[in-house]
This record gives structure tokens, sequence and C-alpha cells, in this order.
């Protein structure tokens, strides 16, 4: 340590044999210049023994308020000068971090981030890497904000980072994500496995893996896709990933656990509210909708922009039976997420309120909203397809399911056949399909209500009054309030069911077997 790094001027110190500092104040300056005088004129030895002893006590008070200065520096080797705290990254750099790391970024940040890349691709149109970069924001931006305009721009971004370099993990995983958010689930199973063959140690690839094989319905290679990825990374993004793979297996408790983890371990404020929602629809799922609210609430809380959070809170607080509140959030949601599902859901709203002309127009702005979608390559056959066998054209909905069937046969897509073709009064080929979507041993693990509500009302329809009360009962054992319209039937089949008589009651040879 220097003396000038105590305040210690050097040219007024020396230093001792044992290497300790003996400084000279203006104050020991004058009385050794007393001590030379007295000596120099021959003052008596009283004199001198006097000069002593307060040049004595002059020196130790001086060494005293030095020892307490230095008493109060650290020990060993001193930090030097205090630094100021380092500024906090740019907007552009943290949804850079977000974007290229698989997480959620916020959305003043995705701007940010665009506009910096799309400056520097016009400047530099040979950067494969700002190409990949821009395009996988506009995936993001596209899919925060359910404006299906940014996909064409994703693609065309995408594309031109292959185009300088083909073998571009970057790009092809984030063609990947563009095709998922597409819900072009084949295309994107294509892509994923390309990222993954060009870079196979490149962990954020294996989530759009995971997404695409669901998609399909292939649940025991997206659980394979997990093996693969946990063995490459641990961290929040994946935890949050793995929570949607146990879900899928009707491990509920172990996937709240996961996201659980996740959110704790989120960089981010946006980061955490995106786990605290995909925490809020499970919680809903299994029927915690107290638990759904607080989640989703905090979601919004953490992160205004997270519109997917104030559907939820739309969705649990008509279950709560606060119908005002839950419009209002409905409502805040579609105002910045125009999503064709949420406008089904409100719509259903408020039918279940007798509001009939309330939910024509959001109806008619469902087919609106899907029809943009579909010009911008959305598929939104599925949610199309709900709409309609409720709603609509029920023969419609099954010719559209079908085909949807066909090119990815996922359990939702089997669940929403199966109850489109009962709506259509063909029964029997329905119960086909509301059976896949709720048989474990064909990848139907999933815990929902609506899907054990469907099956229920098929059986129901058939006279197999047994199986019928026992799927419906289910339904409302999982999610009492799983939806304002469908909840209430279910209590009404189960009223005119009536208690089970003798022959409704399986053996233990039936319940061992299953249906």
């Amino acid at each position: 340590m220097t003396p000038g790094a105590i305040g210690v001027n050097p040219a007024r110190g020396t230093r001792g044999r044992a290497g300790v500092v003996v400084v000279s104040t203006p104050r020991f300056a004058h009385s050794n210049a007393m001590e030379n005088e007295a000596v120099d004129q021959g003052q008596d030895a009283t004199a001198r023994r006097r000069l002593r002893r307060r040049v004595l006590i002059a020196s130790v008070a001086g060494c005293a308020v030095l020892g307490g200065a230095l008493a109060l520096l650290p020990s060993g080797p001193g930090p030097g000068p205090a630094r100021p705290p380092a500024p906090a990254p740019a907007p552009g750099a943290r949804a850079l971090t977000a974007v290229t790391s698989g997480v959620p970024a916020a959305l003043p940040d995705l701007a940010a981030l665009i506009d910096r890349r799309e400056r520097r691709v016009r400047a530099h149109p040979r950067d494969a890497v700002s190409w990949a970069v821009l395009g996988a924001a506009y995936v993001e931006q596209g899919r925060r904000t359910a404006q299906p305009a940014y996909y064409p721009k994703a693609e065309k971004a995408l594309r031109a980072s292959l185009e300088v370099r083909s073998r571009n993990a970057g790009a092809l995983s984030g063609m990947a994500a563009l095709a998922n958010a597409r819900r072009d689930f084949g295309a994107a199973l294509t892509w994923a496995e390309a990222a993954v063959k060009a870079d196979p140690k490149r962990w954020t690839a294996y989530p759009q893996l995971i997404d695409a094989h669901t998609g399909l319905g292939h649940h025991k290679a997206a659980g394979r896709a997990l093996d693969r990825l946990l063995k490459l990374r641990s961290g929040p993004a994946v935890r949050a990933r793995a929570a949607a793979v146990y879900r899928d297996r009707g491990l509920g408790e172990d996937a709240a656990a996961a996201l659980s983890d996740a959110a704790a371990g989120a960089a981010n404020p946006a980061e955490r509210a995106d786990y605290l929602e995909r925490a809020g629809q499970l919680a809903f799922e299994s029927g915690d909708v107290d638990v759904a609210l607080r989640h989703f609430q905090e979601a919004v809380r953490l992160d205004p922009d997270q519109r997917a959070a104030l559907a939820g809170q739309g969705r649990a607080l008509a279950a709560l039976g606060r119908t005002t509140e839950a419009l209002t959030a409905y409502r805040a949601a579609l105002a910045r997420q125009p999503c064709p599902e949420y406008a089904l859901e409100l719509g259903e709203l408020y039918e279940s309120m007798g509001l009939g002309q309330a939910a024509r127009v959001q109806y008619d702005l469902l087919r609106e909203r899907a029809a943009r979608a579909a010009a911008a390559g959305v598929d939104e056959e599925l949610v199309l397809g709900r709409f309609e066998a409720d709603h609509g054209d029920a023969e419609s909905a099954v010719e559209r399911l079908r085909a949807e069937w066909r090119r990815q046969p996922g359990i939702a897509v089997a669940d929403a056949l199966g109850w489109a073709l009962h709506r259509a009064g063909e029964d029997e080929e329905a119960l086909t399909f509301a059976r896949r979507a709720t048989d474990r041993a064909k990848g139907g693990a999933v815990r929902s209500a609506l899907y054990s509500y469907h099956l229920g009302m098929i059986e129901r329809e058939l006279g197999r009054e047994g199986p019928a009360r026992r799927h419906l009962q289910e339904a409302l054992r999982i999610s009492p309030r799983f939806s304002p319209t469908l909840a209430p039937k279910a209590e009404e089949a189960l009223r005119e069911l009536g208690e089970p008589s003798v022959e409704d009651v399986p053996d233990f040879e039936d319940w061992s077997a299953g249906e």
C-alpha cells in the first residue's frame, strides 16, 4: 500500500527498520525546533527533560492517530480506489442474450434488438449471424404479440442467413422455432433435426425438437430429446422445457416443481413472468384456481406485457365467479394480443352470461384473426375446429380436424376431432379418438378435465352409463370449474345419470384391465 493511499504525504515520512512509517506533522516539527534551540543555548538538564517529555507526548499522539487510520483499513493488499458500479446492459444486449439462449425476452428489449439488427444487416448484408439473430427476434416478437405479420419477415431473415452460410445451426434452429410458432410441426421437426446435426452440442436446438415431437404426438421421442438436452444443459430455461414434457406424461407434481425452480432461477423479470404464467396454466388444469390466479397476477406485475397471463387471469376469475373482473382481463389481453383462442374463451364467457350478441362479436373476431394468421402461414385449424364443433358447423369442424389429424396427430387434435365427430352425430368413431386422447398407453397421459368431459359425454350418448359417470366425475374432480359453459353441463349430466346401479359397478378385473 502506498502512503498516498491513506492520505499521507510521502515527503514528510521516513521508514524505520521494521517498515513502520514515521510521520512528521507540523506539531512534531515545532517540538524538534524547540529542543534544538534549548540544547544550543546550553539550557539546563531540567529544561531538556521537560522538552523531551513534550516531544514524546506529541509523538505518541501522532502514532495513535496514524494507528487509528490504519485500523480502519482492511488487512492485506488494499482494493485501490472505489470503482463505480458496472453499467446495466443495454436493452438490445439483454434481448440478444435472451434470444440466443432460448429464454423469454421483454418486448421493449426485443424492439431495441430488432432495430439494431435491422441496421446491421442493411450495412452488412453478408452477416449470417446478424440475419439469424434478427429472424429469431422476429419469431419471438410474433409469438409474444400474436402478430403473424412478423413470421414472413422472420422467414426472410433466416433464409438470408442460410444463403450466406448453409450449415448454420443458429438459423436452422430459428427456422424450427418459426415452424413451431406456426404450428407446422412436421417442418419444425425437419429443421430441428438439421440444427442438431449441424451442431449436436448446441442446446438451444433441443427445445424446438421437443416441441415438434410433442405436436406430432411422438411423446417417447420428445422424452428422449429431453434426456439429451438435460445432459447438455441445466438452468431455468431447461427446467421449464422439462416441465412441459412432465405435464404431457401426466406428472403434474414434477411439472409444478420444475416450473417453480425455473421461476426461482430466472435472470430477469420477463423470464420469470413467463415461467409463472406456465405455472398458472398448470395449476388451473389441476383445479387449483386460486393458486393459478396468484401466478397469473404475479406474472403481470413482473411484466405488464405478459399477455398470456392476462388471459389466464380472465380464465381463473371466470372460474371463481368474478365475471366482471374476468371480462376486463380478457378484453385487456385481446387488446394487446389478438389471439383467436382468447376470443373463443371470451365468447364462451359471454355466452355463459346469456350475452349472445356479445359472444357472436367475439366469434366473428376469431374467424377474422384466424384468417389473418393463415395468410402468414400459421395453422389455426385446431382452434377453428373446436369453435365450429361447439358454435358453428360441426361437419366443417370434422373436415378441418380430419385433415389436421393426418398432418400432425397430437393429443389435442385427437380430443378435438373426437368431440367434433360427436357433435356431428358420429359417436362410435368419436369414442375412438376421445379414448386416444386419454389413453396413457397411446400417449394421452395429460390429466385434462376437458378431455375427460368429452369422453364422458360421448359415452353417455352411446348408453355406456358406468364409464360416462366415471369420466364426468373425473372431469369435475380434476377441476370443478374447468369451463364456465361445460362444467355446469357435466353436473347436469351426472344428475340425469343418477346413482350407479349394481350392474354399473365394475369388478376388480375390470378396474385393473381398464376399459
